[in-house]
Protein backbone atom coordinates (compact mmCIF):
# COMPACT_ATOMS: atom_id res chain seq x y z
CA UNK A 1 0.00 0.00 0.00
CA UNK A 2 1.59 3.25 -1.18
CA UNK A 3 0.85 6.37 0.38
CA UNK A 4 -0.79 8.14 -2.36
CA UNK A 5 -2.71 5.19 -2.96
CA UNK A 6 -7.03 6.16 -2.22
CA UNK A 7 -8.37 4.99 0.83
CA UNK A 8 -12.13 5.49 1.81
CA UNK A 9 -12.72 5.67 5.48
CA UNK A 10 -16.58 5.44 5.89
CA UNK A 11 -17.66 6.13 9.57
CA UNK A 12 -14.68 8.56 9.76
CA UNK A 13 -16.51 10.63 12.50
CA UNK A 14 -16.92 7.57 14.91
CA UNK A 15 -15.23 6.47 17.81
CA UNK A 16 -13.00 4.51 15.41
CA UNK A 17 -13.29 5.84 12.61
CA UNK A 18 -11.80 9.16 13.49
CA UNK A 19 -8.78 7.31 15.12
CA UNK A 20 -8.38 5.60 11.61
CA UNK A 21 -8.03 9.00 9.94
CA UNK A 22 -5.85 10.29 12.61
CA UNK A 23 -3.28 7.20 12.52
CA UNK A 24 -3.20 7.02 8.44
CA UNK A 25 -2.26 10.82 8.64
CA UNK A 26 0.39 10.64 11.15
CA UNK A 27 1.76 7.71 8.93
CA UNK A 28 1.99 10.26 5.89
CA UNK A 29 -1.29 8.60 4.08
CA UNK A 30 -2.50 11.48 1.76
CA UNK A 31 -4.86 10.32 -0.20
CA UNK A 32 -7.67 9.77 2.71
CA UNK A 33 -11.62 10.39 1.31
CA UNK A 34 -14.42 10.73 3.55
CA UNK A 35 -17.96 11.82 3.60
CA UNK A 36 -20.51 12.95 6.52
CA UNK A 37 -24.15 10.70 6.30
CA UNK A 38 -25.53 13.81 5.23
CA UNK A 39 -23.37 13.87 1.83
CA UNK A 40 -23.77 10.13 1.37
CA UNK A 41 -26.16 7.77 2.70
CA UNK A 42 -24.74 4.31 2.79
CA UNK A 43 -28.19 2.77 3.16
CA UNK A 44 -29.02 4.23 -0.27
CA UNK A 45 -28.08 1.46 -2.32
CA UNK A 46 -28.05 4.30 -5.76
CA UNK A 47 -25.73 6.60 -3.84
CA UNK A 48 -23.20 4.02 -2.63
CA UNK A 49 -23.08 3.08 -6.01
CA UNK A 50 -22.54 6.13 -8.04
CA UNK A 51 -19.62 7.03 -5.06
CA UNK A 52 -17.80 4.20 -5.82
CA UNK A 53 -17.94 4.84 -9.56
CA UNK A 54 -16.93 8.61 -8.92
CA UNK A 55 -14.17 7.62 -6.37
CA UNK A 56 -13.16 4.50 -7.35
CA UNK A 57 -11.36 3.94 -4.12
CA UNK A 58 -8.32 1.53 -3.63
CA UNK A 59 -8.84 0.74 -0.18
CA UNK A 60 -11.63 0.60 1.84
CA UNK A 61 -12.36 0.71 5.45
CA UNK A 62 -15.31 -0.38 6.68
CA UNK A 63 -16.23 1.37 10.38
CA UNK A 64 -19.59 2.91 10.01
CA UNK A 65 -22.20 1.01 11.88
CA UNK A 66 -25.32 1.77 13.93
CA UNK A 67 -24.31 1.43 16.92
CA UNK A 68 -25.57 1.63 20.74
CA UNK A 69 -25.67 0.20 24.41
CA UNK A 70 -28.01 -2.52 25.55
CA UNK A 71 -31.12 -0.39 25.72
CA UNK A 72 -30.44 1.11 22.52
CA UNK A 73 -29.85 -2.64 20.70
CA UNK A 74 -32.82 -4.20 22.62
CA UNK A 75 -35.37 -1.25 21.90
CA UNK A 76 -34.91 0.00 18.29
CA UNK A 77 -33.88 -4.16 16.85
CA UNK A 78 -35.69 -3.61 13.74
CA UNK A 79 -33.20 -0.73 13.40
CA UNK A 80 -29.61 -2.08 13.85
CA UNK A 81 -30.32 -5.43 11.58
CA UNK A 82 -32.11 -3.43 8.48
CA UNK A 83 -29.65 -0.58 8.89
CA UNK A 84 -26.41 -2.51 9.29
CA UNK A 85 -27.29 -4.91 6.84
CA UNK A 86 -27.90 -2.34 4.10
CA UNK A 87 -24.60 -0.50 5.01
CA UNK A 88 -22.30 -3.63 4.76
CA UNK A 89 -24.18 -5.00 1.62
CA UNK A 90 -24.00 -1.44 -0.35
CA UNK A 91 -20.37 -0.94 0.60
CA UNK A 92 -18.63 -4.87 0.58
CA UNK A 93 -20.81 -5.44 -3.22
CA UNK A 94 -19.35 -1.58 -4.58
CA UNK A 95 -16.31 -2.60 -3.46
CA UNK A 96 -16.15 -6.22 -5.55
CA UNK A 97 -17.71 -4.21 -8.53
CA UNK A 98 -15.35 -1.56 -8.68
CA UNK A 99 -12.13 -4.25 -8.12
CA UNK A 100 -10.98 -2.71 -4.71
CA UNK A 101 -7.90 -3.62 -3.70
CA UNK A 102 -8.50 -4.58 -0.17
CA UNK A 103 -11.47 -3.88 2.46
CA UNK A 104 -11.46 -3.88 6.13
CA UNK A 105 -14.63 -4.81 7.70
CA UNK A 106 -15.47 -3.96 11.12
CA UNK A 107 -17.37 -6.24 13.84
CA UNK A 108 -17.93 -6.72 16.98
CA UNK A 109 -17.17 -9.17 19.65
CA UNK A 110 -21.16 -9.40 19.79
CA UNK A 111 -20.66 -12.01 17.71
CA UNK A 112 -19.84 -14.82 19.50
CA UNK A 113 -22.31 -16.73 21.60
CA UNK A 114 -23.39 -15.52 25.05
CA UNK A 115 -22.20 -18.76 26.83
CA UNK A 116 -19.06 -18.94 24.35
CA UNK A 117 -15.91 -20.29 26.15
CA UNK A 118 -13.24 -17.60 27.48
CA UNK A 119 -11.36 -16.54 26.39
CA UNK A 120 -13.45 -16.56 23.46
CA UNK A 121 -11.80 -17.51 19.64
CA UNK A 122 -12.83 -17.32 16.51
CA UNK A 123 -13.78 -20.89 16.49
CA UNK A 124 -16.71 -20.28 19.36
CA UNK A 125 -18.52 -18.21 15.92
CA UNK A 126 -22.02 -19.81 15.55
CA UNK A 127 -21.23 -22.63 18.20
CA UNK A 128 -24.81 -21.85 20.05
CA UNK A 129 -27.00 -19.10 21.11
CA UNK A 130 -26.43 -15.02 20.76
CA UNK A 131 -26.62 -12.57 23.93
CA UNK A 132 -30.60 -12.01 23.19
CA UNK A 133 -30.04 -7.90 23.50
CA UNK A 134 -28.06 -7.53 20.89
CA UNK A 135 -29.24 -10.59 18.69
CA UNK A 136 -30.32 -8.56 15.51
CA UNK A 137 -26.74 -6.33 15.59
CA UNK A 138 -24.56 -9.36 16.22
CA UNK A 139 -26.31 -11.24 13.42
CA UNK A 140 -25.97 -8.19 11.27
CA UNK A 141 -22.18 -8.43 11.57
CA UNK A 142 -21.93 -12.07 11.23
CA UNK A 143 -23.50 -11.22 7.85
CA UNK A 144 -20.79 -8.85 6.95
CA UNK A 145 -18.37 -11.61 7.68
CA UNK A 146 -19.81 -14.22 5.92
CA UNK A 147 -20.29 -11.86 2.83
CA UNK A 148 -16.32 -11.16 3.05
CA UNK A 149 -15.74 -14.56 3.00
CA UNK A 150 -18.16 -15.70 0.46
CA UNK A 151 -16.68 -13.14 -1.95
CA UNK A 152 -13.43 -14.14 -1.48
CA UNK A 153 -14.13 -17.25 -1.79
CA UNK A 154 -16.36 -16.80 -5.17
CA UNK A 155 -14.64 -13.91 -6.65
CA UNK A 156 -10.64 -13.82 -4.77
CA UNK A 157 -11.53 -10.64 -3.76
CA UNK A 158 -9.41 -9.31 -0.48
CA UNK A 159 -11.80 -8.59 2.42
CA UNK A 160 -11.00 -8.90 5.70
CA UNK A 161 -12.74 -8.83 8.77
CA UNK A 162 -11.98 -7.64 12.29
CA UNK A 163 -14.04 -8.21 15.32
CA UNK A 164 -13.00 -5.62 18.27
CA UNK A 165 -13.75 -6.16 21.62
CA UNK A 166 -15.56 -2.94 24.00
CA UNK A 167 -13.44 0.11 22.76
CA UNK A 168 -13.16 3.59 24.39
CA UNK A 169 -11.39 6.58 23.75
CA UNK A 170 -11.80 10.26 22.33
CA UNK A 171 -15.00 10.70 20.18
CA UNK A 172 -16.68 8.48 22.42
CA UNK A 173 -20.63 8.33 22.58
CA UNK A 174 -21.56 10.11 26.12
CA UNK A 175 -25.26 9.99 25.82
CA UNK A 176 -26.28 8.17 29.05
CA UNK A 177 -29.63 6.90 27.20
CA UNK A 178 -27.26 4.87 24.41
CA UNK A 179 -23.82 5.07 25.40
CA UNK A 180 -21.47 2.11 26.75
CA UNK A 181 -20.50 1.26 30.08
CA UNK A 182 -17.09 2.63 30.48
CA UNK A 183 -18.31 6.85 28.91
CA UNK A 184 -21.56 6.23 31.01
CA UNK A 185 -19.73 5.70 33.99
CA UNK A 186 -17.39 8.44 33.05
CA UNK A 187 -20.02 11.03 32.49
CA UNK A 188 -21.83 9.91 35.74
CA UNK A 189 -19.06 10.18 38.23
CA UNK A 190 -17.47 13.41 36.56
CA UNK A 191 -21.29 14.87 37.01
CA UNK A 192 -21.51 13.31 40.56
CA UNK A 193 -18.12 14.81 40.88
CA UNK A 194 -19.54 18.38 40.03
CA UNK A 195 -22.34 17.69 42.32
CA UNK A 196 -20.41 16.96 44.96
CA UNK A 197 -18.65 20.47 44.76
CA UNK A 198 -21.54 22.19 43.80
CA UNK A 199 -20.71 23.10 40.72
CA UNK A 200 -23.04 23.69 38.68
CA UNK A 201 -21.23 26.20 36.23
CA UNK A 202 -19.40 22.63 35.05
CA UNK A 203 -22.97 20.65 35.08
CA UNK A 204 -24.80 23.21 33.13
CA UNK A 205 -22.05 23.51 30.65
CA UNK A 206 -21.83 19.78 30.44
CA UNK A 207 -25.85 19.31 29.87
CA UNK A 208 -25.02 22.45 26.98
CA UNK A 209 -22.67 19.66 25.24
CA UNK A 210 -24.73 16.66 25.93
CA UNK A 211 -27.97 17.20 26.67
CA UNK A 212 -30.02 14.65 28.68
CA UNK A 213 -33.75 13.69 27.01
CA UNK A 214 -33.92 17.70 26.42
CA UNK A 215 -32.79 18.71 29.73
CA UNK A 216 -30.00 21.24 29.45
CA UNK A 217 -28.01 24.04 30.98
CA UNK A 218 -30.99 26.27 30.98
CA UNK A 219 -33.26 24.37 32.49
CA UNK A 220 -33.65 24.99 36.64
CA UNK A 221 -31.50 23.25 38.82
CA UNK A 222 -34.65 21.07 40.17
CA UNK A 223 -34.95 19.85 36.99
CA UNK A 224 -31.68 19.18 36.38
CA UNK A 225 -31.41 16.76 39.70
CA UNK A 226 -34.67 14.90 38.53
CA UNK A 227 -33.09 14.02 35.62
CA UNK A 228 -29.76 13.18 37.06
CA UNK A 229 -31.50 11.27 39.84
CA UNK A 230 -33.51 9.40 36.95
CA UNK A 231 -29.94 8.02 35.60
CA UNK A 232 -28.62 7.30 39.33
CA UNK A 233 -27.07 10.40 39.70
CA UNK A 234 -28.02 11.28 43.07
CA UNK A 235 -28.39 13.58 45.50
CA UNK A 236 -28.72 10.98 48.63
CA UNK A 237 -30.14 12.97 51.88
CA UNK A 238 -29.68 11.96 54.92
CA UNK A 239 -32.54 10.57 57.58
CA UNK A 240 -32.50 14.05 59.30
CA UNK A 241 -32.79 15.78 56.56
CA UNK A 242 -35.20 13.29 54.75
CA UNK A 243 -38.04 14.20 57.48
CA UNK A 244 -37.75 18.12 57.19
CA UNK A 245 -37.81 17.58 53.64
CA UNK A 246 -41.57 15.63 53.92
CA UNK A 247 -42.64 17.97 56.15
CA UNK A 248 -42.46 20.92 54.09
CA UNK A 249 -44.98 21.46 50.72
CA UNK A 250 -42.14 22.02 48.65
CA UNK A 251 -40.60 18.78 46.58
CA UNK A 252 -37.71 20.49 46.07
CA UNK A 253 -34.21 18.62 46.02
CA UNK A 254 -31.15 19.83 47.81
CA UNK A 255 -29.22 21.29 45.25
CA UNK A 256 -25.64 21.72 47.64
CA UNK A 257 -23.67 18.44 48.84
CA UNK A 258 -23.40 19.51 52.67
CA UNK A 259 -23.12 17.12 55.44
CA UNK A 260 -26.36 16.25 55.57
CA UNK A 261 -26.24 15.31 52.16
CA UNK A 262 -23.99 12.65 49.88
CA UNK A 263 -24.06 11.56 46.25
CA UNK A 264 -23.85 8.00 45.55
CA UNK A 265 -23.87 7.01 41.71
CA UNK A 266 -25.83 3.82 40.77
CA UNK A 267 -24.31 1.06 38.38
CA UNK A 268 -26.83 -1.67 37.31
CA UNK A 269 -26.22 -5.43 38.40
CA UNK A 270 -23.37 -6.66 40.92
CA UNK A 271 -20.59 -5.19 39.55
CA UNK A 272 -18.86 -8.71 38.98
CA UNK A 273 -19.26 -9.23 35.34
CA UNK A 274 -15.56 -8.74 33.83
CA UNK A 275 -15.13 -6.89 30.50
CA UNK A 276 -11.90 -6.17 28.01
CA UNK A 277 -11.81 -2.85 26.81
CA UNK A 278 -9.01 -1.23 24.06
CA UNK A 279 -8.21 2.15 23.24
CA UNK A 280 -9.72 3.58 20.07
CA UNK A 281 -6.53 4.28 18.98
CA UNK A 282 -4.72 0.75 19.72
CA UNK A 283 -7.68 -0.26 17.21
CA UNK A 284 -7.06 2.41 14.67
CA UNK A 285 -3.41 1.34 14.76
CA UNK A 286 -4.39 -2.40 14.59
CA UNK A 287 -6.60 -1.93 11.61
CA UNK A 288 -3.73 0.31 9.69
CA UNK A 289 -1.51 -2.93 10.33
CA UNK A 290 -3.59 -5.17 9.09
CA UNK A 291 -4.47 -3.03 6.00
CA UNK A 292 -0.76 -2.60 5.35
CA UNK A 293 0.49 -5.70 5.89
CA UNK A 294 -2.05 -8.60 5.84
CA UNK A 295 -4.33 -10.40 3.00
CA UNK A 296 -6.76 -12.94 3.03
CA UNK A 297 -4.87 -15.39 2.12
CA UNK A 298 -2.14 -14.68 4.79
CA UNK A 299 -5.54 -15.37 7.43
CA UNK A 300 -5.94 -18.41 5.46
CA UNK A 301 -2.54 -19.88 6.29
CA UNK A 302 -2.21 -18.80 10.14
CA UNK A 303 -2.18 -21.74 12.11
CA UNK A 304 -5.29 -20.45 14.60
CA UNK A 305 -7.37 -20.98 11.29
CA UNK A 306 -10.02 -24.01 11.93
CA UNK A 307 -10.75 -25.87 8.65
CA UNK A 308 -13.77 -27.88 10.08
CA UNK A 309 -13.87 -30.16 6.89
CA UNK A 310 -11.91 -30.22 3.19
CA UNK A 311 -12.58 -27.55 1.17
CA UNK A 312 -14.28 -25.77 3.92
CA UNK A 313 -13.31 -22.46 4.85
CA UNK A 314 -14.83 -20.82 8.34
CA UNK A 315 -13.92 -18.22 10.91
CA UNK A 316 -11.75 -15.67 8.58
CA UNK A 317 -12.34 -12.90 10.89
CA UNK A 318 -9.89 -11.47 13.79
CA UNK A 319 -10.44 -10.74 17.69
CA UNK A 320 -8.52 -7.25 18.26
CA UNK A 321 -8.11 -6.94 22.15
CA UNK A 322 -5.87 -6.82 24.44
CA UNK A 323 -6.48 -10.53 26.28
CA UNK A 324 -6.93 -8.84 29.82
CA UNK A 325 -10.18 -8.00 31.20
CA UNK A 326 -11.67 -5.91 34.42
CA UNK A 327 -14.90 -6.39 36.64
CA UNK A 328 -17.32 -3.49 36.14
CA UNK A 329 -16.82 -2.79 39.73
CA UNK A 330 -12.82 -2.60 39.54
CA UNK A 331 -13.52 -0.66 36.47
CA UNK A 332 -15.60 2.26 38.19
CA UNK A 333 -13.63 2.01 41.44
CA UNK A 334 -10.81 3.25 38.96
CA UNK A 335 -12.61 5.83 36.58
CA UNK A 336 -13.72 7.00 40.78
CA UNK A 337 -9.95 7.49 41.35
CA UNK A 338 -9.05 9.20 38.43
CA UNK A 339 -11.84 12.15 38.61
CA UNK A 340 -11.46 12.37 41.79
CA UNK A 341 -14.94 11.86 43.23
CA UNK A 342 -15.00 10.97 46.61
CA UNK A 343 -18.95 10.23 47.00
CA UNK A 344 -20.17 6.71 46.74
CA UNK A 345 -20.63 3.71 44.06
CA UNK A 346 -23.87 1.22 44.74
CA UNK A 347 -24.13 -1.46 42.48
CA UNK A 348 -28.11 -2.45 41.81
CA UNK A 349 -28.73 -5.81 41.94
CA UNK A 350 -32.22 -5.81 40.74
CA UNK A 351 -30.70 -4.91 37.04
CA UNK A 352 -29.34 -7.27 35.23
CA UNK A 353 -25.46 -8.21 34.55
CA UNK A 354 -25.52 -9.52 31.27
CA UNK A 355 -22.96 -11.94 30.04
CA UNK A 356 -20.37 -12.66 33.38
CA UNK A 357 -17.50 -12.69 31.23
CA UNK A 358 -16.01 -11.10 28.18
CA UNK A 359 -12.84 -11.84 26.96
CA UNK A 360 -10.93 -12.14 23.01
CA UNK A 361 -8.62 -14.83 22.39
CA UNK A 362 -6.46 -12.88 20.37
CA UNK A 363 -3.69 -15.45 19.45
CA UNK A 364 -4.23 -15.22 16.03
CA UNK A 365 -3.78 -11.30 16.40
CA UNK A 366 -1.00 -11.12 17.98
CA UNK A 367 0.39 -14.66 15.48
CA UNK A 368 0.13 -11.68 12.79
CA UNK A 369 2.27 -9.83 14.42
CA UNK A 370 0.34 -6.97 16.38
CA UNK A 371 -0.40 -6.16 20.08
CA UNK A 372 -1.90 -3.62 21.95
CA UNK A 373 0.61 -0.27 23.69
CA UNK A 374 -1.87 1.47 25.54
CA UNK A 375 -3.01 0.30 29.51
CA UNK A 376 -6.47 1.01 30.91
CA UNK A 377 -5.93 3.50 33.23
CA UNK A 378 -3.91 5.67 31.21
CA UNK A 379 -6.15 5.23 28.07
CA UNK A 380 -9.44 6.44 30.51
CA UNK A 381 -7.05 9.27 31.98
CA UNK A 382 -6.41 10.61 28.49
CA UNK A 383 -10.16 10.12 27.62
CA UNK A 384 -11.83 12.31 30.53
CA UNK A 385 -8.93 14.56 29.48
CA UNK A 386 -10.38 14.39 25.97
CA UNK A 387 -13.59 14.96 27.45
CA UNK A 388 -13.19 17.93 29.49
CA UNK A 389 -12.07 20.25 26.71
Amino acid sequence: MNKNNKIYVAGHRGLVGSAIVKNLESKGYTNIITRTHKELDLINQKAVEEFFEKEKPEYVILAAAKVGGIVANNTYRADFIYENLQIQNNVIHQSYVHKVKKLLFLGSTCIYPKEAPQPMSEDSLLTSPLEYTNEPYAIAKIAGIKMCESYNIQYGTNFISVMPTNLYGPNDNFDLEKSHVLPALIRKIHLGKCLEENNWEAIKEDLNKNPIEGINGSNSENKILEKLNSYGIEVVVSSELQVEKENTTSNRLPTTHNKQSKIAIEIWGSGNPRREFLYSEDMADACVFLLKNIDFKDILNTECLTHTAKNEVRNTQINIGTGKDISIKELAELIKNIIGFKGELYFNTEKPDGTMKKLTDVSKLNSLGWKYKMDLESGIKEMYKWYLQ
